[in-house]
């Protein structure tokens, strides 16, 4: 594997067309963003994003929006804290009723999920103000609280919702805290690890096979290079890099069935498809 540094030099045209291709998809929406924006005040708003954030696996994307958009019509706003909590089986239907089965990895643990935010709530109860008064760092520490967000040393579902939290509209939700000089590390989605593995600096190696970290390194600094003043947003972008949407790739429900991509020339899915290749 080269390095980023020399992968840029080495692949220029590349490098580039995969800066228009950040242009492009940075704006697409959010997922779980998208339905906690719909909050009536910033409380919700964050415990929302929190919400959708530990539930946000193995999943299609608009499977997820559509999970939230009626999670958050059954229990609207304040309802996911307050007391008495909903029983099991009524968010369990939620989600039976969007999926039409109980056939999800994460089935039997959503209400657990649900109630674990509720309290992580009550114990915060203005969550603006409790990103306001914590660094990056210490949101991590306390996003342990909520069942699902992880108690590894990595916490990758933490790290994306800190930045669900942080990041300028419409990205994001654009809250402050108190210090966002040292961020976590950039959530490593399968869309960001199959740009890396398949026309990123890890083309001419076996992506898969390296080590966590090292992993974690290449992205992180990849997407430095990619937009050095806010690399989120090229990690945000690359997530939909052959990432199935509703009928299709959502970048190529974006670019027009890959018409409009800068990528085009470059990635092999677009040129096997016009060959009429069924992969």
């Amino acid at each position: 594997m080269v390095s980023v540094e020399r992968f840029v030099h080495d692949e220029p045209a590349l490098f580039a067309a995969t800066q228009r291709f950040v242009q492009i998809m940075r704006s697409v929406p959010d997922p779980i963003v998208f339905v906690a924006r719909k909050a009536k005040n910033a409380t919700a708003q964050i415990a929302w994003t929190l919400l959708g954030t530990a539930l946000f696996q193995d999943r299609l994307y608009s499977d997820i929006l559509r999970l939230m958009d009626a999670l958050y019509k059954r229990f609207p706003d304040e309802k996911l804290w307050e007391l008495p909590v909903p029983k099991a089986k009524e968010i369990e239907d939620v989600v039976e009723g969007v999926f039409e089965s109980r056939n999800w990895t994460v089935f039997e643990n959503v209400a657990g999920i649900f109630w674990s935010v509720g309290l992580f709530v009550r114990h915060h109860p203005d969550l603006e103000l409790w990103v306001r008064e914590r660094t990056p760092e210490e949101m991590w520490r306390d996003l342990g609280e909520i069942y699902f967000m992880g108690k590894s040393s990595v916490r990758p579902k933490a790290c994306a919702a800190i930045y669900r939290l942080l990041t300028p509209a419409p990205v994001g939700l654009g809250f402050s805290c108190r210090d966002n000089l040292r961020m976590p590390p950039i959530p490593l989605t399968m869309g960001l690890r199959r740009f890396l593995a398949i026309l990123g600096p890890a083309k001419e190696s076996s992506f898969s096979e390296l080590e966590p970290a090292t992993k974690q390194k290449l992205a992180n600094e990849y997407c430095s290079a990619l937009s050095p003043d806010a690399p989120y947003l090229a990690a945000h972008a690359l997530q939909f890099f052959l990432e199935e949407g509703t009928e299709d790739f959502i970048c190529r429900e974006c670019t027009e069935k890959c018409a409009r991509c800068p990528l085009y020339e470059f990635c092999g899915y677009a040129s096997h498809h016009d060959k009429g290749c069924v992969c």
